[in-house]
């Protein structure tokens, strides 16, 4: 069965993670991709580790499955036929280079436009492709710091700290994905392709959400709150006899059941904890009784007490007892891959779960230029000369 985008095809220049990430979701959904390195391989992922399996970073196993890879050298004239040979085949071109290169190189957007005017022309880099800080380069790090993210992550004791994992790099490859899509999906109108023009630092911001609302509205520089929540209140980590715990408390009626499941259903009565808005008030009285009585039973206690009283809860896991965690096993969120230099490859599964057209698992983490001969030979053209 053919995927949702079976009849796409996607020309990926990208490398690290935004882009190739965007492409593996593509490649998940069906779409056709095709990873463009520079001989030898390009891709500094491939070298990112520890851990390696037969020289195979996992980090580059991590974003870039169900693609088929070539080599090109783009400083040649040679490279740049191939890949101007094959925009004229292909539905998406996606890069990550720094604004100007694709120009430099004499694949911008007006040039492959005129080769293909279908062609949906994704562009992505750390600050766009307009503004002053358009030529600056851009990592996740950076944009993590520069966007607020990190000045409300942490507490006042730990500083400023950035997420676990690189999140403005995985939100931009998600954004890129849906604007790709769309843009598809208006060629089906207009016949027509476009340039999108994404950017690190616009995808972190648009991820302050409410916290960048709150801003907005009430002018007042939010500080890291740690495991608290800004708006909601109780929202956070409590300790319990044996570890700890979230505990998400959404609204009135579920604060009242936590209360009841805590044997203190006076502090639901309490005017200074009635509502939300009271209780983010007085957040220093309530929290503090709270933790006294949470620190009397095990985290398993409590976790049963909430989920059979519908209290949003759960433990804090660690990744060990995520890949065992029988809920995401039984949603096929770890699958393994063989990969002809890894062997058998363990990786994280798609949460894209489509009941008509659902997504496969078609191809392996390609090694470099693995599919030049395949490639060369649909186009009808020679071996590049690497």
């Amino acid at each position: 069965m053919a995927g949702a985008l079976g009849n796409i095809k996607v020309l990926d220049l990208s490398r690290v993670l935004a882009g190739p990430y965007c492409t593996m979701i593509l490649g998940d959904l069906g779409a056709e991709v095709l990873k463009v390195e520079a001989p030898g391989g390009s891709d500094d992922t491939r070298k990112w580790g520890p851990p390696f399996k037969n020289d195979v970073s996992a980090y580059y196993l991590s974003a870039n499955r169900n693609k088929k890879a070539i080599t090109v050298d783009l400083k040649s004239e040679e490279g740049i036929e191939i890949i101007k040979k094959l925009v004229t085949e292909s539905d998406v071109i996606i890069n990550n280079f720094k604004t100007g290169t694709m120009d430099r190189f004499g694949l911008g957007y007006d040039t492959l436009t005129q080769l293909n005017p279908r062609i949906v022309y994704c562009s992505i880099t750390g600050f766009g492709e307009t503004g002053p800080d358009r030529n600056m380069p851009g990592y996740d790090f950076i944009i993590q710091a520069m966007s607020g993210l990190m000045s409300i992550t942490g507490t006042k004791e730990s500083g400023p700290q950035k997420s676990g994992v690189a999140i403005v790099d995985v939100l931009t490859g998600l954004y890129a994905c849906i604007g790709i899509q769309a843009a598809l999906l208006e060629r089906v109108q207009s016949g027509q392709g476009q340039k999108l023009d994404i950017s690190l630092y616009d995808s972190a911001v648009s991820a302050l959400v409410n916290i960048g609302s709150n801003y907005l509205m009430a002018e007042k520089v939010p500080t890291a709150l740690g495991n608290i929540h800004a708006n909601i209140v109780p929202y956070q980590t409590f300790e319990t006899l044996d570890g700890e715990m979230v505990i998400a408390v959404g609204n009135d009626n579920q604060f009242k059941a936590l209360c009841d499941v805590l044997e203190k259903p006076e502090y639901a009565k309490n005017a200074l904890f009635q509502t939300n808005p009271s209780r983010v008030e007085n957040r220093a009285e309530l929290v503090p009784l709270l933790q006294k009585v949470l620190l009397t039973k095990e985290t398993a206690y409590w976790q049963e007490q909430c989920r059979n009283n519908n209290i949003p809860s759960g433990p804090i896991q660690s990744l060990n007892d995520v890949v065992n965690d029988k809920q995401l096993q039984s949603r096929n969120m770890f699958i393994t891959q063989d990969h002809p230099t890894a062997g058998p490859i363990k990786m994280i599964g798609s949460p894209l779960k489509l009941s008509r057209t659902p997504v496969q698992m078609k191809y392996h983490p390609p090694n470099p230029g693995e599919h030049n001969e395949e490639i060369m030979n649909r186009l009808g053209m020679n071996q590049p000369t690497n």
